[in-house]
């Protein structure tokens, strides 16, 4: 009987079980993860820190026993993996215990991360990546006692620490090295949007300075001193600047790495019968061709299914996948598709009695990136046109979905823009 391991049980790694047991139902897998709690979906974690998400909605597979009894696997929650053999194809467990397996998954994710700046109070200091950072934040909004707030980081997450603290009535201020907010995803026209609305609702923004120190406060629990001299008062300093795979293990086998662990398209690593899946790992960035780790639910996902088939033997391969980003924030949806570092002719929409307002690139004649604020609904098409269009030259929108983005709001004149302008219609 053959018999897996996975390393980390996130997205990834419970994908990747549900593949193992789709392709061979008799094998062995064992699960091992540092925490003691089921796979959570990271974004919905400032919605329980705020009480707007009850604690079992956090997590979409259910618990570890639900898990363990429908997937017939072994799950060794709170256990850390010391060691990793390559050649012998086995881990060693913290308490000594060395065991062999015929394949093995490295599903360890990403961690917080933040620059290696003084800091006189970390005790004032939140980073928002885990289920255990957001019952700090959730217990210190319970608490109270926080008459401002900073966060540095003008992310995805950062900016949902904002809300959680703006939604508790307190005054925030949201800082960034980076000259507007997102500066992973938006082009500049919808980050300017994005920040109006943010002004509209009573958030500070300062942009153009990163983090120096933090310092203890007289007023307030701490000083954050920003790169230009500014010094913001802060109860509590939430650190959403960025993260890091977690490839502790992999580096000290010896496996390839770049910014993640190395994998070839069925999630092999450098080493055979070894794999990796998820935000530790590189994938390939359709646009560009190159390894990048690219740290999404949807893309862990593929990962995930693609290694627990591959280490079955499944002929299963993933290719990669493209930037993109969807989240919901103060009353206003974000959707960015593409690579935001792309270059070319700008077009912008707005359809104001839909509250709708598109931004995208289009570089010699092919549209290689688009911000969305507004719709949700005309994610997937979109999504979907920018994916055909790297697959294939020209890539038309199909009548059915045409008839969709006008009903959400779309004029003929601009989807004919996103498929290249009259010329790509032989007119």
């Amino acid at each position: 009987m053959a018999s897996y391991a996975i390393i980390g049980f996130g997205c990834a790694g419970y994908h990747a079980l549900t593949a193992i047991r789709d392709v061979d139902s008799q094998c062995r897998v064992d699960i091992y993860s540092e925490h003691k709690d089921a796979p959570y979906n990271p974004m919905l974690t400032t919605y329980y820190a705020s009480s707007r998400l009850r604690y079992e909605g956090m997590f979409p597979f259910g618990s570890l026993e639900d898990i363990s009894l429908a997937c017939k696997a072994n799950i060794f929650p709170g256990t850390r993996i010391t060691g990793l053999d390559p050649e012998a194809r086995s881990i060693t467990l913290e308490d000594g215990t060395v065991r062999a397996y015929d394949g093995i998954l490295l599903a360890t994710g990403a961690r917080s991360f933040t620059p290696p700046v003084p800091n006189e109070c970390p005790e004032a200091c939140i980073s928002m990546r885990t289920l255990d950072d957001a019952r700090d934040l959730k217990r210190r909004m319970e608490e109270g006692g926080i008459a401002r707030g900073v966060v540095v980081g003008a992310s995805m997450a950062g900016i949902k620490v904002v809300e959680v603290l703006h939604n508790n009535g307190i005054p925030t201020t949201l800082a960034d090295m980076a000259p507007c907010i997102f500066p992973l995803a938006a082009y500049p026209t919808t980050a300017a949007r994005i920040q109006k609305h943010l002004e509209g609702q009573g958030v500070t923004m300062k942009f153009g300075a990163g983090l120096k120190a933090i310092h203890k406060g007289t007023d307030t629990a701490a000083l954050v001193e920003c790169t230009d001299g500014t010094l913001l008062p802060a109860d509590l300093v939430g650190l959403c600047i960025g993260t890091r795979a977690n490839m502790d293990l992999a580096v000290q086998a010896g496996l390839a790495t770049g910014r993640g662990i190395t994998v070839n398209t069925f999630m092999e690593t450098s080493a055979p019968g070894i794999y990796a899946a998820g935000d530790c790992c590189e994938g390939r960035n359709l646009q560009n061709g190159q390894p990048q780790v690219i740290g999404l639910w949807a893309n862990a996902a593929y990962q995930g299914y693609t290694a627990g088939a591959a280490m079955c033997g499944s002929t299963r391969s993933f290719n990669g996948n493209m930037l993109h980003n969807i989240t919901h924030f103060f009353g206003m949806d974000f959707i960015g598709f593409g690579d935001n570092r792309v270059t070319g002719h700008t077009l912008t929409f707005e359809n104001r009695d839909k509250g709708l307002f598109i931004e995208a690139v289009r570089q010699e004649g092919r549209v290689v990136g688009i911000n969305i604020l507004g719709s949700y609904r005309i994610s997937g098409i979109l999504k979907n046109h920018i994916l055909g269009i790297i697959q294939n030259r020209h890539h038309p929108i199909p009548d059915l979905q045409r008839g969709v983005l006008k009903k959400e709001g779309l004029t003929e004149e601009f989807i004919l823009e996103l498929e290249g302008g009259e010329e790509s219609h032989g007119n």
